[in-house]
């Protein structure tokens, strides 16, 4: 590691450091704090408020339980919003895809706007240039990601369309083994997409899921574009609106599980043609958003995610030890913490596994790359159109 990046290091960890001590204090006084913590804090042997000084100390919390964010009358919704906010501003409330059983759901403020803005920063303006539309084609409804998106578009000029989309009828769809009722729900959703792009809103940005990435391609391929146009009354040269950059997307942002570096590889070079950039992120309701390292060749299309530190952070730990990071390139289970003041939620084990990345010099701590649905569960894991 060079001395550059060693200070780098170095600093990304003191400011980790300080970010835990304010927002553990934020969390647990009782002039600011949230009422589930407050009360969960009496249970605790130690306290949170004099020893809780760095990131390490977050160990004497026990593993934070997903039950906790699911319906009950010991943790109903009103649990989670901090004093500090109490009837100063407008809460949101956010739920989690609901693959996995009831949806978790978490409440916000204004992190969906912060996480995004400070992923805007990393948007390289060549391709999703200021004052450009967007299309924001993933789902809809309860989840963060349709406000967030579209908040992303507005801070940087620009307007967001997007589809009605419900992933968990899907997923439904699929449980129940009606493959065909689910095709045609997603060609329900692509069909929302072009006649958006149909209608000459100049859209240049889009924010969409690898499967629904692909079913665009796939769409346009076979002239859908083309033959929206001209049902709308707008002429069309033939074999001229036929794939994904000649559709006018210079720049994609894009999220979910099926980002594998064979699929990033074939939707770079045969899908994008090489013309239209794409960014995976790996990101959810809980966490924020992690932007991924540079993509290409050169490393064989392999994708490593970096979480916003020091608002959220991301281990790879040890599968049989949750207090133990893996050796760098070791596979391991996420254990996701997130630090705002908005949702403090130390040491969640995340139904993801990967391998743990080393820091570099955009972000310079942790990674993890390879990810993928945590092995224990994944037989139990139904993905819809993510």
């Amino acid at each position: 590691m060079s001395d550059t990046l060693s200070a780098k290091v170095h600093a990304a960890k003191e400011a980790l450091d300080k970010q835990v001590r304010e927002i553990v204090q934020w969390h647990f006084s009782p002039d600011t704090g949230t009422p589930f913590w407050i009360e969960q804090a009496k249970t605790y042997k130690f306290n949170p408020l004099k020893d809780i000084q760095g990131f390490a100390d977050l160990k004497l919390f026990p593993l934070f339980e997903d039950e906790w964010l699911r319906a009950s009358p010991k943790t109903n919704i009103s649990q989670w919003v901090p004093r500090a906010y109490w009837g100063k501003k407008p809460v949101y409330v956010f739920e989690t895809g609901g693959t996995t059983g009831i949806p978790k759901s978490r409440i916000v403020v204004e992190d969906h706007w912060i996480d995004y803005e400070m992923m805007s920063e990393t948007l390289p303006e060549e391709f999703f240039p200021q004052g450009s539309h967007w299309l924001m084609l993933g789902p809809s409804g309860p989840r963060r990601l349709r406000l967030a998106i579209e908040h992303l578009a507005q801070h940087r000029g620009g307007i967001c369309f997007s589809v009605d989309l419900d992933p968990r009828w899907v997923v439904k769809l699929i449980k129940a083994r009606k493959i065909a009722e689910a095709e045609l729900y997603k060609e329900h959703a692509i069909d929302q997409a072009i006649t958006v792009l149909a209608a000459g809103h100049n859209i240049k940005c889009m924010f969409t899921t690898p499967k629904l990435l692909a079913a665009l391609d796939q769409a346009l391929r076979a002239g859908k574009l083309e033959e929206k146009r001209r049902e709308i009354g707008f002429p069309v040269p033939e074999g001229s609106m036929r794939s994904i950059p000649d559709a006018g997307i210079t720049g994609i942002f894009s999220g979910g599980t099926e980002f594998t570096p064979q699929f990033t590889r074939e939707a770079c070079e045969e899908m994008l043609e090489g013309r239209t950039y794409m960014t995976p992120t790996y990101g959810n309701t809980l966490m924020g958003l992690a932007c991924s390292k540079p993509v290409g060749p050169e490393d064989g299309y392999k994708i490593s995610y970096y979480a916003p530190q020091p608002r959220a952070a991301v281990q790879v730990v040890d599968f049989g030890d949750y207090t133990k990071s893996v050796e760098y390139g070791q596979t391991g289970r996420a254990l996701l913490t997130t630090l705002t003041k908005e949702f403090f939620m130390p040491r969640f084990p995340e139904r993801d596994e990967g391998e743990r990345e080393a820091p570099f010099d955009k972000f310079p701590w942790d990674g993890i790359s390879g990810v993928r649905p945590f092995h224990e569960t994944a037989a139990t894991t139904t993905v819809g159109v993510y």
